[in-house]
């Protein structure tokens, strides 16, 4: 007995440690890019000439536009605040000498892709970026206390990037080659009360790229989840950067570094580190009515000081 006891244990203790090692070997594409292969400075223009981003005009998906123009590509800039996409337009012409289109739309609604698809047509689309999406309100609350905007919410974060791909993925698939990049969340990994519609379009954006990836891959086409944790937009309320929280053109800049590591990324060494962590603490903690009292009281105490 005394045998099995100690076989069982030494057979945990090797999962274990297994399990570790693998982690570590997760963490070494953001400590140590370059035993994962860097890319060349050709490789986002061997795409195509035409990079696609949406929810171009604010935050991440303007950093997007900028970072990608930078790296060569022509920027088709779509969102609702023309005089914001304007300028960043503008910026890019100005720093980059690359082309810039822009197309008005909001995605909120369903009756926009005829449109955007016309805008598109005779393009060669090398890179989408599905970036547009929202909170279902300003602060973390009970589903019942957001405003009732679930149709919105589910447009933008949901029905964009299924249209979006449905548009591009055709021309990607004739040419053997594109690159997908869906803007995730890493509350999309867990059931994360106080933000539940939230965080349920964003498991929708993971999955989706996920399976696509795995009918593409073989075509010569990228599909990734980038799934961040705190980033400093206009959505957040614009937080002060730190440690974890990045802003916009840092996480950028370090997560398209990665496009080619797998169909999920964090996009930054930070952010997986606290990934890791989270993935440590059992849902019932996070889902105990206590915990979230707490956060509620904590953002409450924050609100009072501003």
């Amino acid at each position: 007995m005394e045998l099995v006891v100690q076989q069982f244990f030494t057979v945990l203790g090797l999962i274990l440690c297994l399990h570790l090692i693998l982690k570590c070997f997760g963490f070494s594409k953001y400590l140590f890019p370059r035993l994962w292969g860097l890319l060349p400075p050709s490789f986002f223009q061997a795409m195509g000439e035409w990079a696609v981003v949406t929810g171009a005009g604010d935050g991440i998906g303007k950093a997007y536009s900028i970072e990608l123009a930078n790296r060569g590509m022509n920027i088709v800039m779509i969102s609702r605040t023309l005089e914001k996409m304007q300028t960043v337009a503008l910026e890019i012409g100005q720093t980059t000498g690359r082309k810039v289109k822009i197309i008005q739309a909001d995605f909120t609604k369903s009756k926009i892709y005829e449109h955007i698809k016309e805008n598109l047509k005779g393009l060669e689309i090398g890179i989408l970026v599905n970036n547009v999406g929202m909170l279902h309100s300003p602060d973390p609350c009970c589903f019942l206390a957001a405003p009732d905007n679930d149709e919105n919410l589910i447009n933008c974060n949901v029905t964009s990037a299924v249209k979006m791909t449905r548009l591009v993925l055709k021309q990607m698939e004739q040419r053997r080659k594109g690159l997908i990049l869906n803007i995730s969340s890493s509350v999309g990994g867990f059931p994360c009360p106080l933000y539940a519609l939230y965080s349920a379009s964003k498991a929708f954006v993971t999955t989706f790229s996920k399976a696509l990836q795995a009918e593409y891959k073989s075509k010569g086409i990228i599909v990734q989840a980038v799934t961040p944790y705190g980033i400093s937009t206009p959505m957040t309320k614009n937080p002060s950067t730190n440690i974890i929280t990045k802003s916009s053109r840092d996480f950028v800049q370090e997560s398209l570094n990665h496009v080619t590591h797998g169909n999920e990324t964090f996009g930054c060494l930070a952010h997986a580190v606290l990934g890791c962590i989270m993935n440590q603490i059992p849902l019932w903690v996070l889902h105990s009515t206590r915990v979230q009292e707490c956060f509620l009281n904590i953002i409450k105490a924050k609100q009072r000081k501003v």
